[in-house]
């Protein structure tokens, strides 16, 4: 697999600044901190979620017939991005995918594949048929992806002129590899935290290994950060040389931020998308600088969202 290239993240902002306006750079006043916060907010992207931007990059480079496997969201991007570049996309997303992102990804021209009961199956299936002569295009692991990823760091340098802390959600490290290549370019000095769902670990464990290895997924509603690596996935890597700290929340933490996101900022999030927000009320994130919160996605079921607005 080839390194993210500068010429690859030149590439890719050429790309989703053409197609993508910058999403909100929300302050965030409730969250009682002496420094300010604030939500950058991805579920005003047109799928409701950041991996448009990788999935733009991507289709714009490979220009070619596509098999990729989902929980959902990067699903949402590549139907959006092969509808919009007129490139051939099958996606492969698992039995349990979440019935709103099922019934959004139904609207678009693709070849739409159930298989296997998580990510994993899902992700082996599509492998499966990768090898039968389309290209595969990882969620997660793949350059052009990861720098597509990488444009949200752009915009928040460009609209936040001093130095801060930039909070990801991480699942396979997609977004958060991104986000750290981004902030290097960036003309200051933007650190970068992870944060995992405590149920799936297995960025910060091949960070930690310094080589990928299979660890126990747990019940999670953060449903976009589950899943194993595959093999040969660079964004432990880049995760570990850039120095980004790595957390873990529980889920009670990601279930009062998705409901503290509602009711204080008016702001819809998913579950993987309230893990930001869950590290810095956690204590997990260091407060002596100015604080973005990275809102990944706003695609939560409306029954999951009715069920936690009620929780006290």
């Amino acid at each position: 697999m080839p390194d993210v290239s500068d010429a690859i993240l030149d590439q890719a902002w050429d790309v989703v600044s053409r197609h993508l306006p910058p999403t909100p750079l929300m302050p965030y006043a409730r969250a009682g901190l002496d420094v300010p916060v604030f939500l950058k907010y991805e579920g005003a992207q047109p799928i409701g979620a950041f991996k448009v931007r990788g999935a733009l990059a991507a289709l714009t480079a490979y220009r070619e017939p596509v098999v990729t496997a989902s929980v959902g969201n990067h699903a949402l991007g590549m139907a959006y991005a092969a509808g919009l570049l007129s490139v051939e996309a099958t996606i492969v997303v698992p039995e349990t995918v979440a019935e709103v992102k099922l019934a959004a990804l139904r609207e678009y021209p693709v070849d739409l594949v159930l298989a296997g009961e998580d990510f994993d199956a899902a992700e082996r299936h599509a492998l499966e048929l990768a090898a039968e002569g389309r290209r595969y295009v990882s969620a997660y692991n793949d350059p052009h992806v990861i720098a597509g990823q990488a444009t949200l760091a752009t915009e928040v340098a460009a609209a936040l002129p001093e130095d801060c802390t930039v909070v990801v959600p991480a699942g396979g490290g997609g977004l958060l590899a991104g986000v750290a290549l981004g902030a290097r370019r960036a003309a200051r000095d933007i650190r970068v935290v992870g944060v995992e769902a405590a149920a799936c670990r297995a960025l910060s464990t091949a960070v930690d290994k310094g080589r990928i290895v299979s660890v126990p997924m747990g019940e999670t509603i953060a449903d976009g950060l589950t899943g194993n690596l595959e093999a040969g996935s660079i964004t432990p890597g880049v995760v570990r040389d850039h120095g980004v700290r790595m957390v873990a929340v529980p889920e009670p933490s990601i279930r009062r931020s998705v409901r503290e996101l509602v009711t204080t900022a008016g702001v819809v999030a998913e579950g993987a998308s309230a893990t930001a927000l869950a590290a810095l009320r956690d204590g997990l994130v260091p407060v002596d600088r100015p604080v973005v919160l990275v809102v990944s996605g706003r695609n939560i079921g409306l029954d999951l969202l009715t069920e936690i607005l009620g929780e006290r």
